[in-house]
């Protein structure tokens, strides 16, 4: 089972990846270093990974998933309501390739603000 490091602003956590093709390719990249947006509880920011949508690939997500926003490029990590969100669920600009989920509660990352630096590197365990 592989895991990442995210730490972001003051915030730090753990994730599990996926068994997926979308996890593979975000780990060969690692490490990787970028400004955070915020859209909601979300985190979002592009990366140097350039995939397709998957077939399984879903806007609505689950608390602490990660997803790979396809159009942008981008690493997002769900962490509750965003304003295409119907209730509360965690709920994307359009599908992502799920990838992992954070461990823990992922909504430490309420506290990160925008444009603070994050970084995902590989974790030991």
């Amino acid at each position: 089972m592989r895991k990442v490091h995210i730490t972001a602003g003051g915030v730090s956590a753990k994730a599990v990846l996926k068994d997926n093709a979308t996890a593979d390719a975000i780990y060969e990249a690692l490490p990787i270093e970028a400004r955070g947006n915020t859209w909601g509880d979300e985190i979002y920011f592009g990366i140097p990974v350039n995939l397709e949508q998957a077939p399984d690939a879903t806007d609505v997500v689950e608390m602490g998933a990660l997803g790979y926003w396809p159009p942008g490029h981008g690493f997002c990590i769900f962490f509750g309501r965003t304003p295409a969100s119907h209730g509360n669920e965690p709920r994307a600009a359009s599908p992502v390739n799920v990838f992992g989920k954070i461990e823990g509660d992922p909504t430490v990352f309420k506290k990160v603000g925008h444009g603070e630096k994050v970084r995902i590197e590989a974790a030991g365990d």
